[in-house]
């Protein structure tokens, strides 16, 4: 039996290093174009300004901090595999978890407010927007957490530690995209 492929020899690169870099340039590539889409009908709307302002910038904030925070477990982890202490890898990533949990719930009982008060995805284009850019986001916390406690579970054991940097980055990205959606949506009114 042929093992598995681990570096492609054509970049030097390790496979799975090779392939979350491809994921993350896809993922620039969805979310410029949505960004990108948002801010040229902002740029042609006045309109969108009195709606921003009822975006909640105390929780968005709140937000922005959880992931930083998250982000900078996601470095201490990475850092740990690579002393070899899957353990505390494993427990730094659950902290990572931690601070996606945290970040959805914060999102869904934002959501839930802005709902009751009638901003709904159907009220205009900027909450058309709002809901399409936030909630592709926080589809990607999901399943960066999902990943990242599959990835835990193994770095608990000393198992595959090199993913630990591969869920990193991915993260490291989902932080960034919510670096351009928060004064986007919350700051620019």
């Amino acid at each position: 039996m042929k093992p598995i492929a681990t570096t492609r020899s054509t970049s030097g690169m390790p496979t799975g290093l090779l392939a979350v870099w491809w994921v993350v340039g896809s993922e620039i590539v969805i979310f410029g174009g949505l960004l990108g889409s948002y801010l040229m009908y902002r740029l042609s709307h006045d309109a969108w300004a009195g709606q921003a302002a009822n975006t909640n910038t105390a929780i968005g904030t709140f937000n922005t901090l959880v992931l930083l925070t998250s982000s900078l477990f996601a470095v201490l982890a990475h850092r740990a595999a690579e002393s070899g202490d899957g353990k505390k890898a494993a427990r730094l990533l659950y902290y990572t978890i931690g601070g996606a949990v945290t970040f959805v719930c914060v999102k869904a009982f934002e959501w839930s407010t802005e709902i009751a008060h009638g901003y709904t995805i159907t009220a205009n284009t900027f909450w058309s927007f709002y809901y399409t850019a936030a909630g592709i986001h926080g589809l990607h916390v999901i399943a960066g957490a999902i990943i990242m406690a599959i990835v835990a579970r193994d770095a608990a054991k000393n198992l595959e530690l090199q993913r630990v940097e591969l869920i990193g980055i991915y993260w490291h990205f989902v932080d960034i995209v919510w670096i351009f959606l928060f004064p986007l949506l919350y700051i620019a009114k």
